[in-house]
């Protein structure tokens, strides 16, 4: 069976959390997909540097004109199947089957388009997030749809968004080698955007009630965002390190006290698992998803309740109650792995291609 595997979303500078997903998927098939033969699709050659080494073919850029029409590009390819990490991959014309990914629905409920974007396509962003309808129109013009948890495939369903069958493939951490932590700091980590459902002023305005404790922000930020979080921390200790190395992230993940989230939305949860693997605690905001990733092992408080998170980092405080949660950080994340991800989506592809 010849698999397409649509990886043009795959970021040449650094991963976003498509670009991750993508590498991490498609890396782990290389390793599952015995008797089968992949084709990567690139937009650009600088993306083969990050996949493995399989044949590829080079088709128009996802934010090209032609996307429409990519189909007409793909199929001269004759795949058996083609799988996208993006619900966005046009069919128009295609003669084989179609998988496409729906990550979450972060954006119809909070409406700011990230900001990377050109503002053209910002402005699209935006109106196609004012009505369900455009969304049941991508995702039915698949054979089936994948997405990223039991959350977002329970709103997938609430919301009827498709006819097609829905599957969950999880995100899953990169593998790291098993080194030993460092000495516990007390230092907290965040690792995300500074959008505004990531509710990051929760986590700043908590800093000001744990004086013996720094707050680590992991990602580029802005002048104004800085001053403004800096003023909500009322003297707390704020480190930004406005971008950071994996190595550097996870060297901090394993000498921190918990990695911290305060988001009202998420899709899955990157972070989360990241440091549970590496036997860090968390402590999260109360949505649902992070409860579907950090069931047992992680501590949960109300996303504008500053108290709570305050509280949550002290129970860290007692060297017996952090090494529980450290033992039970690991133990749920060994639920997670590219491999069992990658099974899972090669079993739907297997299914869908035999069904044409």
């Amino acid at each position: 069976m010849r698999i397409a595997l649509d990886c043009r979303y795959v970021r040449v500078d650094r991963h976003d959390g498509i670009s991750r997903y993508t590498v991490g998927l498609v890396g782990a098939l290389a390793k599952v997909a015995d008797g089968h033969e992949l084709v990567l699709l690139v937009s650009e050659p600088g993306q083969l540097a990050h996949l493995p080494d399989l044949p590829s073919h080079r088709v128009s850029a996802p934010t090209s004109a032609r996307e429409p029409l990519v189909a007409r590009q793909v199929r001269a390819l004759a795949p058996d199947v083609v799988f996208s990490p993006m619900q966005t991959m046009g069919s128009w014309g295609r003669t084989y089957p179609l998988v496409l990914t729906l990550h979450d629905l972060i954006y119809y409920r909070n409406r700011t388009p990230p900001p990377e974007f050109a503002l053209p396509i910002r402005a699209l962003w935006r109106l196609f997030h004012l009505a369900w309808w455009p969304q049941r129109a991508l995702l039915n013009r698949a054979d089936a749809v994948v997405t990223v948890s039991e959350t977002t495939a329970g709103l997938i369903a609430e919301h009827r968004l498709t006819r097609r069958p829905v599957t969950v493939v999880p995100n899953a951490p990169d593998p790291l080698p098993d080194l030993p932590r460092h000495d516990r700091t007390p230092a907290l980590v965040y690792m995300g955007s500074f959008m505004p459902y990531k509710n990051v002023a929760t986590l700043a305005a908590a800093m000001g009630s744990l004086p013996d404790h720094e707050l680590h922000l992991m990602s580029r930020v802005g002048d104004a965002e800085r001053a403004r979080l800096t003023a909500l921390a009322h003297g707390g200790r704020l480190v930004f390190h406005d971008g950071v190395s994996d190595e550097e992230y996870h060297g901090a993940l394993r000498a921190a006290t918990a990695l911290v989230s305060a988001s009202r939305d998420e899709g899955f949860g990157i972070p989360l698992v990241e440091a549970m693997g590496l036997g860090t605690p968390v402590v999260v905001s109360d949505i649902p998803v992070f409860r579907e990733v950090g069931g047992d092992a992680a501590a949960y408080v109300a996303p504008d309740d500053v108290a709570g998170f305050v509280r949550a980092v002290r129970e860290l405080d007692d060297p017996d109650v952090w090494a529980a949660r450290s033992a039970a950080s690991r133990e749920r994340a060994a639920r997670y792995s590219w491999e069992a991800s990658a099974r899972v989506l090669l079993a739907l592809l297997e299914r869908v291609a035999r069904a044409r």
